[in-house]
């Protein structure tokens, strides 16, 4: 049979995956409650969620959320530049310019998509992109079909960042916090070469916001910079705000750029204002909920000190994101098997998500583990030092 598609040859692509144990497939979760998930009939603790303040069951947002579908039904019905954006969502845009001291915001929804209409509304064949070799796929996917001349520096290395700069103007891209080794960028470092260079510095804060700076302003606050003098800022909703979608904020000029050139934004279903309502109350919950950062510290210090009693060397990361490297993809896989068999799910991160022959255990530690659970994963880590 004839096609105009060649299946034999994504076959094969999927072949070598599997060979290479990089094959990805979906896990269904049939119910969630607080730090538990269901998968196949089976309970297990979830150490590989985003969920960092264990705010995603919280029942107040649940009410938010009836409550913002009660006022404004369940879909926005159109783009935010023709009847979509509703008050919900000023509301929701009004608080983050509070809580960071910035202009003006606007919301994406997702991290992925907020992150595509900056680098490509901003960029062009005239402007070059300097971003952080670990930046997200969103951000390098971005930087390619931006037209720019892209260029990566060394992971979290001024001097190698500094030794790429050129006269020609652009954006420097880095991560607050790196999603999948939990370390942060040394934002005061790019900051200044930004600031010498001419450049703009936009900064991914997907996995800062909520869990540190003071309110949870996120790893800008921590570093002592403020939110005002970084050029482009992004936070997402469905990480320690347990809801969903994202932002952008920075400069009333830059956001009223963002709203005429910014395709993804312009033409796009909007946000539903419903979920804009309950993360209003989500942000409000943050910045007053220093118990729940509070307990996230505790539960991560109790962590780390099961791993020195395993002599399992600890991530560097003082983040929720406690990375175990195994290094090789079938090892990696071995551990989460046996893991799961423990009672603790945690996922297998592999190539290409990350690096060849860094493949790991990305475990997630948040506000909303116990003592007794954390001990279940150390347990399980126990059995998984036994393995040959």
């Amino acid at each position: 049979m004839n096609s105009r598609f060649d299946f034999l040859r994504l076959n094969r692509q999927l072949e070598e995956r599997r060979e290479q144990h990089i094959l990805r497939s979906c896990v269904c979760v049939d119910a969630r409650t607080d730090s538990q998930i269901s998968i196949g009939g089976r309970e297990y603790v979830n150490f590989c969620s985003n969920d960092y303040l264990g705010l995603s069951g919280d029942p107040h947002l649940a009410e938010a959320w009836r409550e913002g579908i009660r006022l404004w039904g369940c879909g926005s019905g159109a783009s935010p530049l023709v009847t979509g954006l509703t008050r919900a969502h000023r509301d929701l845009q009004d608080e983050i310019c509070d809580w960071l001291g910035v202009e003006d915001a606007i919301l994406f929804n997702s991290g992925f998509a907020a992150n595509q209409a900056v680098v490509k509304a901003l960029n062009s064949k005239n402007t070059v992109i300097y971003a952080d070799r670990l930046a997200h796929a969103s951000l390098q996917e971005a930087s390619v079909l931006s037209g720019a001349r892209y260029v990566r520096f060394l992971h979290n290395d001024p001097a190698s960042l500094e030794s790429k700069i050129s006269p020609q103007s652009g954006m420097i891209i880095t991560e607050g916090v790196f999603s999948m080794d939990g370390d942060q960028a040394p934002l005061n470092r790019l900051y200044d070469i930004a600031q010498r260079s001419g450049n703009i510095l936009f900064v991914d804060d997907a996995h800062g916001f909520g869990v540190h700076g003071s309110e949870g302003r996120g790893t800008v606050d921590l570093q002592g910079l403020r939110h005002r003098d970084i050029d482009v800022i992004m936070g997402t909703f469905g990480k320690a705000l347990g809801t969903s979608g994202a932002f952008v904020a920075g400069s009333k000029d830059f956001i009223d750029y963002m709203i005429n050139f910014s395709r993804e934004y312009v033409y796009s279903t909007h946000m539903a204002p419903s979920v804009a309502y309950a993360t209003l109350q989500a942000v409000k919950i943050v910045r007053s909920g220093e118990h729940l950062r509070r307990k996230l510290g505790e539960n991560l210090r109790y962590f780390k000190r099961a791993l020195e009693q395993l002599s399992l060397t600890a991530s560097q990361s003082v983040t929720s994101i406690q990375p175990i490297v195994t290094g090789s993809s079938e090892k990696a896989l071995q551990w989460s098997r046996e893991l799961v068999n423990h009672g603790c799910y945690v996922s297998a991160i592999r190539h290409p998500t990350v690096p060849k022959n860094t493949a790991r255990l990305r475990i997630t530690i948040t506000a909303g583990h116990s003592f007794e659970q954390i001990d279940k994963l150390t347990e399980g880590l126990f059995a998984c030092l036994q393995l040959r």
